[in-house]
């Protein structure tokens, strides 16, 4: 009975970890496979969740950190991320004392903040997007613009 259970177990965790593409459950699948091999020697469940346990943090401690430097290493950057580096146009003044500032860029506005506090950008000056911070853009005034 035992055999079976992890099995399914087995089962249960690769078809998450297929579905989410996370790395977070295909460890337990490896304590799964353990669990299941030490089953069909007849030993007891305490040493079958024990060799779960084990194999499980052993490989999640031992291998993910290998596993996500190396999976996914070209993922293409989206949403917010995609956007360090582009230009936007300013729609508030971006003044960091008075605590104001937007900008346009792919046609959503965003609140925005000067990279430099002492900066100040003008209503329709074009800047660079340097970071993101929260829900604000952090960023600086193009050269040809000042």
């Amino acid at each position: 009975m035992g055999s079976v259970f992890w099995l399914i177990a087995f089962v249960v965790l690769v078809g998450i970890e297929i579905a989410t593409l996370a790395l977070t459950t295909v460890w337990f699948a490896g304590g799964a496979i353990a669990a299941f091999l030490l089953s069909l020697t007849e030993a007891g469940v305490n040493a079958q969740l024990t060799v779960f346990v084990a194999v499980s943090f052993v490989l999640l401690f031992f291998t993910r950190p290998w596993a996500l430097r190396h999976v996914n290493r070209h993922a293409i950057k989206t949403n917010a991320e995609s956007l360090v580096g582009k230009h936007a146009r300013v729609t508030v003044q971006i003044d960091n004392a008075l605590g104001t500032g937007a900008a346009v860029v792919n046609g959503q506005e965003w609140t925005a903040r000067a990279k430099e506090d002492q900066e100040v950008c003008p209503v329709d000056a074009m800047v660079e997007i340097c970071g993101i911070n929260g829900v604000k853009l952090i960023v600086k005034r193009m050269e040809e613009e000042k």
